[in-house]
Order: C-alpha cells, then sequence, then structure tokens
C-alpha cells in the first residue's frame, strides 16, 4: 500500500504548529513523518523530542520531524524508504503557500499517496487577513485548495461570530468538510484517515473527542465499493471514511477525506471494515450505517 501523505496549510499564525504537536502527542501508535520547510518555522514540543540531529529530530512513539529544505521530493523519497517504515506523512506547507501545488508535487513521487490536503483558518483573524489587498489572493486560493477546512481558535470567538465566520468560509470553501476546533483539539482519525495497526480491533460509537462521533461499515457480503465511496463522499456528515471492504473482484480499500474518494485494490489479508468519522452535531450513524444496504 502506498504511504500517504497529508498536507497542512493555512496563512501564518492560523495553528499549524499547535495541531502538529497534538497530533504527535495522540498518533495511538503509528508511526509519524512530519515534514517542515525549516525546524525554526516549527515548534515540536520539547517533552516529545528524544533526539535530534542536523535536519531530524526523533519523536517518542516512533514518529519523526524532518527538514526538507529545498529538496522536498528527496526528503519524502528517504521518508517512503526508510525501515521501519511510517504509517502516514504529515507535510506542513509555510504560511504563504498553496497547498494543492505542494500536493501535486507528492503525487509524482512513487509509492506515495496524496491524501487530505487540511487548511487552517484562524477564526478570529481569517476575515481580516482576506480583506487584505496584499493577503487576500493567497488566502482565498488556499481555502479554495482544502479537502479539510479547520476552523481554529474557536474559543476565542462569540458564538455568533464563530457562526457567521464559518458561513463566509463555506462559500469561499467550495465542497470541503468544516471543522471547528479550540487548540487544535481533533482527533487523529480526522486529519490522517490512517488504518488502525495490524491487530487492533475496529470500534464502533463515540469519538474519545467529544465533539466527534464515529461509526464502522462491516458488510458481510461483495459491494460495489466505488459506489460505496462515492455515497460516503456526498454525505456531509462524513469528514473521513477509510477501509476494506469484500468486493466481486476481492477485496478493495476505500479512501474518503472530504468530498474526495478514491478506491484501490487490496493485496493481502485485511479485516473488513470502513472507519466513518465526522461532526458529532450533524453526523448519523444510522443512516450511514444503511450504506452497505442500499446496493453499495
Amino acid at each position: 500500500m502506498k504511504l500517504p501523505v497529508t498536507v497542512i496549510g493555512g496563512y501564518l499564525g492560523a495553528g499549524k504548529t499547535t495541531l502538529i504537536n497534538h497530533l504527535l502527542r495522540n498518533a495511538n501508535g503509528l508511526r509519524l513523518a512530519v515534514l517542515v520547510n525549516e525546524f525554526g518555522e516549527l515548534s515540536i514540543d520539547e517533552d516529545l523530542i528524544e533526539a535530534e540531529e542536523d535536519g531530524l529530530m526523533s519523536i517518542s512513539g516512533g514518529c519523526v520531524c524532518c527538514a526538507y529544505g529545498s529538496d522536498m521530493i528527496g526528503v519524502l523519497e528517504d521518508i517512503r524508504d526508510a525501515d521501519p517504515g511510517f504509517d502516514h506523512v504529515l507535510l506542513e506547507a509555510s504560511g504563504v503557500a498553496l497547498p494543492a501545488s505542494i500536493m501535486t508535487s507528492v503525487s509524482l513521487v512513487k509509492g506515495l499517496r496524496p491524501d487530505a490536503t487540511v487548511v487552517l483558518a484562524d477564526a478570529e483573524q481569517v476575515r481580516r487577513n482576506a480583506a487584505d489587498k496584499f493577503l487576500s489572493d493567497t488566502i482565498l486560493r488556499q481555502l479554495e485548495q482544502a479537502d479539510i477546512l479547520l476552523v481554529t481558535k474557536a474559543d476565542l470567538v462569540t458564538a455568533q461570530a464563530l457562526e457567521d465566520v464559518c458561513g463566509w468560509l463555506r462559500v469561499r470553501s467550495g465542497p470541503a468538510r468544516l471543522v471547528t476546533s479550540a487548540k487544535a483539539d481533533v482527533p487523529l482519525a480526522a486529519i490522517v484517515g490512517a488504518l488502525p495497526l495490524a491487530g487492533r480491533r475496529l470500534s464502533s460509537g463515540s469519538d474519545p473527542h467529544a465533539a466527534f462521533a464515529s461509526v464502522v461499515l462491516t458488510p458481510e457480503s461483495p459491494v460495489d465499493a466505488q459506489a460505496l465511496a462515492r455515497r460516503l463522499a456526498d454525505d456531509d456528515s462524513v469528514t473521513r471514511a477509510k477501509g476494506y471492504v469484500p468486493t466481486s473482484e476481492g477485496l478493495a480499500l476505500i479512501h474518503v477525506v472530504g468530498p474526495r474518494w478514491d478506491v484501490e485494490a487490496a493485496e493481502g489479508t485485511h479485516q473488513i471494515g470502513v472507519v466513518c468519522i465526522g461532526p458529532k452535531a450533524t453526523f448519523d450513524a444510522q443512516k450511514i450505517l444503511q450504506f452497505v444496504g442500499q446496493g453499495a
């Protein structure tokens, strides 16, 4: 299976560092590789760092942080070929970068698979910054390129202000799934969609983070994997979905990130189940469970 890469973008000060530290603290046994342009741009919490060398930090739990500078492709290839391997790559874009161009470069590297493009938007500052004539074009293009739009610092604005900015963002981010957070407190599965580790049981029900819920689809007979993936991607309440399903031609791996979906043939033996996750306020587990019984 190809190594998935998530690009984390958003303007300066949107909370990318806070999000990455949170994901590293809650990796749940996954080996994450974090790529940043320069170490000075990302402050990994000191208690997470086990060792530091030129261009590389060893993080607790088997994760690493690499600086790629001007050689992003080379570093991605090194991460891809690492032994032991990694489960997922988090690639932090600079505050003025366009995440779509970075993801295009990722797609050119053999053995890597573009996963989510996650763009952060500061609930308190994003509209003000987008109105600046020097910043507007970059910020609006970043928002348009998101698969998942993470509205950060929701605790710094009133409920009405948050509702207003979310409405404004929905108009400018197209079909992206919008998720609100305070201090980047979102579950790992909502961002990277990583499969459970081998041997770990798939679980259904409430997510550990109170604002999210999850359910596992476990079809007992062959399904049309593409139709199921499309149905999940069309459901606005589903932020992420990933897992294996039986088809008439063998096992298939479904990936859903926001409105995007993909299906690939799976080799070997895997536990059947598609983990679906979304905001608890809109997530309808019973409706989603019916997807495997509606001709999918």
